[in-house]
This record gives C-alpha cells, structure tokens and sequence, in this order.
C-alpha cells in the first residue's frame, strides 16, 4: 500500500484543453460521418448509372432538367467554400468577430441556395413517381437537400452560439469542423450536379 502511495503522479495540466482538427475526436466522428454519407451517395450514383445501361434513350422519356438553376447553385455552393474556409483558419485564433463574419456569411449563402435550390425541384421535368429516372434523381437532390439543410441549421446554431455566454474555446473546435461538413456538401454538390445536368446531355 505504501509502495502504491509513492508512483508519481501524471501531470496532464499542461496539455490543451482546446484541439482542432485530426486530434479533436468530433474531428474524427465528423470523418467516419462523411464517409458512410458518402457511401450512400455513391451506391445512389451507382444506382442512376446502372439504370442508364438499362434503356436507349437518356433520361428515358422525358426532356433533361433545366440547366441553369442547377448551374448557379452549383457555383453559388462552390464559392461558398472559400467563406467555410475562412472562418475554419480563424477559429483557432479566437478572433469571436472574424468567425461570427464568416459564420453569418455562410448562412447568406445557404440561405439563398436553398432557394434556388427548390427552383431546382420544379425544373427536372419529370416526377418522383414518373419513372426509376424520377426516382433516382429525385432521391439523388432531395437527400442532398436535406444534408443542405441539417448543415445550414447547424450553422446557424453555432452563430447563435457565439453570442451566448456560452462561448468558448471548444466551440471554436466545433466551428471548424462544421466547416469540414460543409466542404462535404459542396462536395457532393458538384458530383450530383454532375450527374443529374451532365450526363443528360453528355450520354
């Protein structure tokens, strides 16, 4: 017992109490989080690909969806990378005025994609429930819609944050990782935007 009384003790007094990136483990939840979302789009990209190989005519009767609304949110989401991207290299320095910024400017953005985004929905020129085509492509923009969605609220979650009392060093942890999230959602923007106004009228 006397021997047990004299180990030395481990000092971990001095290690961080605020991590970011690959050493914060909701960094590494966020991750495998990722990457089962991410499967799941590509079983639904194989899926549509699949069913190309099925018939002659591609999308099999009916017009392709309407270009233009797709293209500006897919740029629109693109450029919004650059703000995420700020406010993920401001974080760490505690500047709480730079990431609000940044923050609110994410939200703008999601904000007005999720507008154009429902134009989206009214220009595929074919319905859920028209054929496996519809399906697909509506499953395909509607599960990245919702992914849109959980990802602005989120972000307007950690704004709100931000000017609470509960402020502090580890939420500026968890504002870098939603920015890695929202790389995600960009992500897969463009490969689905790909798929569902490209290869209409590439295959």
């Amino acid at each position: 017992m006397e021997r047990l009384r004299q180990r030395p003790v481990l000092d971990v007094s001095g290690l961080p109490t605020v991590v970011f990136g690959p050493a914060n483990i909701i960094w590494l939840g966020n991750l495998f989080y990722m990457l089962i979302e991410g499967t799941m789009f590509a079983l639904l990209i194989a899926s549509y690909f699949y069913l190309r190989t099925r018939v002659d005519e591609w999308p099999p009767g009916v017009h392709p969806p309407y270009l233009w609304f797709g293209v500006i949110n897919g740029i629109l989401l693109i450029i919004s990378f650059f703000p995420a991207w700020w406010v993920q290299r401001q974080a760490p320095t505690g500047d709480l005025s730079k990431v609000r910024l940044g923050l609110t400017v994410m939200v703008v953005f999601g904000v007005v994609c999720m507008v154009l985004r429902g134009y989206e929905f009214t220009a595929l020129n074919v319905g859920w429930n028209s054929n496996a085509y519809g399906s697909i492509v509506w499953t395909l923009i509607g599960l990245h819609t919702a992914h849109l969605i959980t990802e602005w609220v989120e972000t307007v979650a950690l704004l709100a944050v931000t000017f609470s009392p509960k402020m502090e060093g580890r939420k500026f942890a968890d504002i870098g990782v939603n920015s890695d999230y929202w790389y995600f959602v960009v992500i897969t923007a463009v490969l689905i935007d790909f798929v569902i106004y490209g290869t209409t009228r590439l295959l």
